[in-house]
Order: C-alpha cells, then sequence, then structure tokens
C-alpha cells in the first residue's frame, strides 16, 4: 500500500526540515542543481572575459610601427625614414620607395598602410592613404603627421575611400562576424541531433555535409546582402559567396571539433574564439596597428580576422595580400574536419575491439570438449 504525502507536500518517509533554514537549503537544492550552478559560473566567466576584452581592445586605440612608404630625394630619404621611426612610441616604420607610382601601387597592394611624398622645394608634403582599408587607422595616420612636424603640413589624399553604402567601411567586418556566429552557432544547432559528440563516423559525415551545405547558402546570402540589397560591397558577388562559404565552414567545422573534444563545453570555447577573442581582434572597428598587443598577435590567426582580411581587400584592393588570410581560414576548416573524423575514430575503435573478442570467446567456449 502507498503511503499518501503528509499535508505539508513531503513524500512518505521524509520528515519536513526542521527550521526555516533547512528548508531554504532544500528549496535551493531543488532550484538550483550543482551541474546548473556551474552553468551560470561559467556564464559569469565568459561575460567578464567578453567585458575585459572588448575594453581592452578599444579603450585607448595607439598606433603602433605603421608600415609608411617614403619617397623623398636620395639625400634626405635616409634621414626621413630615420625620422618617422624615432617618433616616441614608435608609431611610424618607414621604408624606401623609389617613386610616387611605387609608393601608390604599395598603398593599394596592401604593402604598406600609407605613403609619404616628401617635396623640400615645396611647403608640404602629400601623405597617401586608403581610408578603405580602415578609417579609423588613416585619421590616427594623420594626427601623428601633424603632431611630428606642426611647421610643415600634410596634404592627405585618399587613394581608396569606402563606397558611399560602406559607410565607416565596416560591412566588411559586420558581414564577416554574422558568418562567424552562423558558423558555430550551426554546429551547436547540429549537435541536438544525438548530442554533441557524434556516435559514429557517418553520422558525423553527415553532420559536416549538413554543416557545408548550410556554409554555402551562408555564404550566398550575405553576398546577397552586402552587394545587391545595400550595395556597401558592390561588384565582387562571387569572390564574397565563397569568402563566406570557407568562412561560416571553418567555424561550424572548429565548433564541431570543439564539441567533439568537450561535449557542450566545447560550445563555450567556441564563443570564448570566436566572440570573445575574435571579434576584437578582427581588425573591423579599429585596424591591427591601433590595437594593444595581445589583440593585434591573434587577429590574423583566428577566422574573424582572415575573413575581414579576405572580405575588404577582394572589395578595394584587387585580391591583393590575402594568401595568408587563405591559409587561416582553410587550416580551422581542414583542422575542424580532421580533428573530429579522429576523435571520432579512436573512440569507436576499443568498442570494435571488445566486441570483436566477445563472440570468439563464446564460440571458442561452446567448442570445448
Amino acid at each position: 500500500m502507498v503511503e499518501p504525502p503528509t499535508p505539508g507536500g513531503q513524500p512518505p518517509g521524509n520528515p519536513p526540515p526542521s527550521s526555516p533554514a533547512a528548508r531554504f537549503r532544500r528549496d535551493v537544492r531543488d532550484a538550483i542543481t550543482p551541474r546548473a550552478g556551474l552553468l551560470m559560473l561559467g556564464v559569469l566567466i565568459i561575460e567578464v572575459a567578453f567585458v575585459v576584452s572588448y575594453i581592452g581592445a578599444f579603450h585607448s586605440p595607439t598606433p603602433d610601427k605603421i608600415p609608411v612608404a617614403v619617397v623623398a630625394p636620395a639625400a634626405e630619404q635616409g634621414a626621413v625614414i630615420g625620422k618617422l621611426n624615432s617618433i616616441p612610441g614608435e608609431p611610424l616604420e618607414g621604408r624606401p620607395a623609389d617613386s610616387a607610382a611605387q609608393a601608390r601601387a604599395m598603398v593599394l597592394e596592401r604593402e604598406v598602410d600609407a605613403a609619404l611624398l616628401v617635396a623640400p622645394q615645396e611647403r608640404g608634403d602629400r601623405l597617401l592613404v586608403a581610408s578603405a582599408g580602415g578609417p579609423s587607422g588613416a585619421q590616427a595616420l594623420e594626427l601623428v603627421f601633424q603632431k611630428a612636424d606642426p611647421s610643415r603640413p600634410v596634404q592627405v589624399t585618399d587613394l581608396r575611400p569606402p563606397n558611399e553604402a560602406d559607410g565607416r567601411g565596416l560591412a566588411s567586418f559586420y558581414l564577416a562576424v554574422g558568418l562567424v556566429v552562423g558558423g558555430y552557432l550551426a554546429s551547436a544547432a547540429a549537435s541536438a541531433s544525438y548530442g554533441a559528440r557524434p556516435p559514429g563516423p557517418h553520422r558525423m559525415m553527415i553532420r559536416l555535409g549538413a554543416l557545408a551545405l548550410l556554409s554555402v547558402l551562408s555564404g550566398l546570402a550575405g553576398a546577397i546582402i552586402v552587394d545587391l540589397v545595400f550595395d556597401a560591397l558592390p561588384g565582387h558577388f562571387v569572390a564574397i559567396w565563397w569568402i563566406g562559404a570557407l568562412t561560416t565552414f571553418a567555424a561550424a567545422a572548429a565548433g564541431m571539433a570543439f564539441q567533439v573534444l568537450l561535449g557542450p563545453i566545447g560550445i563555450a570555447l567556441s564563443v570564448l574564439i570566436f566572440v570573445v577573442f575574435g571579434n576584437p581582434s578582427a581588425g573591423g572597428v579599429y585596424p591591427a596597428a591601433l590595437l594593444p598587443p595581445f589583440w593585434r598577435d591573434i587577429g590574423p590567426a583566428l577566422p574573424n580576422g582572415a575573413s575581414v582580411t579576405l572580405i575588404r581587400n577582394y572589395s578595394y584592393f584587387g585580391g591583393h595580400h590575402t594568401a595568408t588570410a587563405w591559409w587561416v581560414l582553410s587550416a580551422w576548416a581542414v583542422g575542424g574536419v580532421l580533428v573530429s573524423a579522429l576523435v571520432v575514430m579512436f573512440r569507436r575503435r576499443p568498442k570494435a575491439a571488445r566486441g570483436s573478442t566477445a563472440p570468439a570467446a563464446a564460440g571458442g567456449t561452446g567448442a570445448a570438449p
């Protein structure tokens, strides 16, 4: 016979807590399990890391060794470069150029961020910039030159400004952010089927195939938005499409690898790498030369920064200076696939070995006299 609950709602055989404090502890245990408490602590850690990372990257943008080509008479070129390199704080790094045409090409091919054309016979010099590579970087350069020698004015010429519909030149940054976020969220959504760790290589390959298809559609949608809908980055539809597809798949494959290795914790690791560290270091709001050392160093090695470089340089600079970015995105995509495949295979191998030995043992027992 089942005993009915007590009048206080307690299960039979469990006496009610003897004090308000005991009842409160019981209610806490019922409301917040240890697992939920650990998850909330993890959220707090990511939140604090988010605030530290963004404020640390953006609180005080300072130029650091921005590469500048210098065109000057042969007798003065060395002295001009030495003067630029000796500015307190080392905001500039002068490099020689033989002619104005060569300096212009160096700027447009992203070998340098600016070019200084020195004309001793005139009252001022010319500074060539390409603000499409980051308007805040061009503004920082102008301020540095104004403070370096206020007696000698500098006329700024913008060789490649952002498109009118691109505003502050941030369309490439926001597109890259959306693609990366879509990638790792897609891998997290895929984990809803049979958990974060696929139970076998076939399901893993099917899951990767689904992520690849979604990545192609993601890149297509991104290209339609920035080119056809808003006209922010027109004229490079196919290039942006496939850059977007590779960006999404790189984040998705890496996110899946994190989950295969760590389970649900892998989703938190994806957020930490791609959002907390990846976005502020991507060179969007401020170019890499204005970021503190930590963010400046990790930015080019993460999918966010590589994607911004590819989208921006194909949209404005003919695809120059993009080899490293292609390698970075490809490494994240291929690395994610390989890690997932290897982990799934090694986890199944012991099970397969155990399964193959059990029938043999049973058969041997049956054959014994």
